[in-house]
């Protein structure tokens, strides 16, 4: 398959190197140069790295490289899938864009195009090592397919600790039908998480893809495969809680929807203050129980519960749910009764329930217990700036469909400027 253009000269075209199945070669059986006869000082000299030789390492480049001429085209053929690269706006250097499979045989040909106006084709083979330990990822937000809440953050949990935490970032694409600004933060060694600098527009098309096939995370450990998810931003659900007020407003893409009446934490000991700040809502319980045991408060405990709610909205991982109360129907709007939690009334809380999207915003306001980043999904409680200082690269991204640099001087018949960034609409 052709990856540059439909004929070798066509310029104008996509020139990111895709591709292909096919005609594997052993790692010895490469040849790095082509064409015939003595080179004159117009003809082409084309190379293509590596040429051959040993297993290598997974995260070994391919590139190619031309003097005296232009790239005109650049093939990769393995079993293992497409082989995505970027070329340079002067068409001179290919480079592949992600880590290489393990285990895998790859064999490349690219053509160039001499000053003289002669085509020169190098063809290379190569394989790459197996790998004996790999850092397996689970993905706990967003799920695929799930239409989700304009806070929606991408949280990465890793098996292993990651050593090269600026390997594993740069492996990871968030890409989105509008453009956003956002980045990773590290939280530990071992979960990397994408938050957006304000919320997601609503109705915003996301895919998640983590490269991470071949990279190096640790001493002699490497990503065993890629992962994947894509999701959709759905309307936007905000919603505010004031804890000195009794009352909860929630607006629905920026329209005041309903009023809720609440009883929010009784106070008296810190773990019955409802935490203060924007919460996401997590999931969806109905019914749960809720009993003071995880507190370590069983039976025969002074101030013991035990209540079969229903529904339930998670909003923190210590315990903090909105949900259906219509045993303190009479103090909501008026008076905190609850042991932390948001409680509504039971056609309030299925409005709610029925509402509500994982990633939906549920700020609360007057409470001197501040919600902490790591509870729950607490990140937006991060201000942007140490949001990216937490990242291992020290920058930001966009969501912005990647456009090799050839691509982009094509369209524009100029020299090759940065994609713009835009803000992110704030909700």
């Amino acid at each position: 398959m052709r990856v540059s253009g439909s004929r070798p000269g066509d310029r104008g075209r996509r020139t990111a190197a895709l591709v292909v199945g096919g005609v594997l070669v052993g790692a010895g059986a490469a040849a790095c140069s082509g064409g015939a006869g003595p080179q004159g000082k117009d003809e082409v000299k084309l190379a293509v790295s590596p040429d051959g030789g040993g297993k290598l390492r997974p995260d070994s480049p391919i590139a190619v490289e031309a003097r005296q001429g232009t790239i005109e085209n650049v093939t990769v053929a393995t079993r293992a899938g497409a082989v995505e690269g970027d070329l340079s706006a002067d068409r001179t250097r290919w480079r592949s864009r992600w880590t290489l499979k393990p285990g895998t045989e790859y064999t490349v040909q690219a053509t160039a195009l001499g000053r003289d106006g002669r085509t020169r084709t190098v063809r290379s083979g190569f394989s790459t090592a197996e790998v004996k330990k790999t850092n397996d990822v689970t993905i706990e937000a967003p799920f695929n397919k799930e239409t989700v809440g304009v806070g929606i953050p991408i949280i990465v949990h890793f098996a292993r600790a990651v050593k090269d935490r600026a390997a594993v970032e740069r492996a990871l694409e968030v890409t989105a039908d509008k453009t956003v600004e956002g980045g990773w933060s590290w939280f530990g060694s071992q979960e990397a998480v994408f938050r957006t600098k304000s919320y997601w527009p609503a109705h915003t098309k996301v895919s998640f893809r983590a490269h991470l096939s071949g990279v190096r995370t640790g001493q002699g450990v490497y990503g065993g495969k890629d992962y994947g998810v894509d999701f959709k931003v759905g309307d936007s659900h905000v919603s505010t809680a004031g804890e000195d007020s009794h009352k909860m407003v929630v607006r629905i893409n920026g329209r005041k929807a309903r009023t809720i009446p609440t009883s929010m934490g009784k106070g008296g000991e810190r773990k019955y203050t409802t935490t203060n700040g924007v919460h996401l809502a997590m999931g969806k319980e109905d019914p749960t129980i809720m009993t003071s045991e995880w507190d370590g408060c069983g039976p025969g405990c002074a101030g013991y519960y035990s209540l079969t709610v229903y529904k339930s909205v998670r909003i923190s991982d210590s315990g903090e749910y909105v949900h259906s109360a219509p045993w303190s129907v009479g103090s909501q709007g008026s008076e905190n009764v609850s042991h932390g939690c948001i409680n509504v009334s039971p056609s309030n809380a299925k409005w709610f329930y029925n509402l509500s999207q994982r990633g939906d915003p549920i700020t609360v306001t007057g409470s001197d217990r501040e919600l902490d980043a790591e509870n729950g999904w607490g990140y937006w409680q991060v201000k942007w700036q140490d949001w990216v200082k937490g990242s291992a690269l020290k920058r930001s991204v966009t969501t912005a469909a990647h456009v090799d640099a050839a691509t982009l001087s094509a369209q524009r018949g100029a020299k090759p400027k940065a994609p713009e960034k835009q803000r992110a609409e704030g909700n």
